[in-house]
């Protein structure tokens, strides 16, 4: 199996088209299942939009991007949105970045998924 890079994008508090609450229910288990699995870590996980709500005081996704980091996979937030939303002091995990951290993540990546 060749083994390729892949970034992971949240660009909503949530994923896919849904309700709130399925939408954070689908991201829970995404990144639960991130973790059980065997499959590659992904090279980076970045959170623009709405997405940056997810590394924030309260997500109810925390636990599971806090493991995630422990693995040394880096969480990428964006800080114009975090400023934007007014979050930037409520930041649990990852690390503050500009859109360069995130389109150099995208770059280096083999693939992308935005989720």
């Amino acid at each position: 199996m060749i083994d390729m890079k892949t970034t992971i994008i949240f660009n909503r508090y949530g994923m896919g088209e849904a309700e709130p609450e399925l939408q954070l229910k689908l991201a829970t288990t995404f990144l639960q299942l991130l973790l059980d699995g065997d499959q590659e870590p992904p090279a980076a996980i970045c959170f623009y939009g709405e997405g940056v709500k997810l590394a924030v005081d309260g997500s109810p996704v925390l636990e599971q991007l806090k493991a995630l980091a422990d693995r040394q996979i880096p969480l990428i937030l964006c800080s114009t949105c975090l400023h934007f939303y007014n979050l930037r002091d409520k930041v649990a995990v990852g690390i503050v970045g500009g859109m360069h951290d995130i389109i150099e993540a995208q770059w280096r990546a083999d693939k992308v998924i935005t989720l």
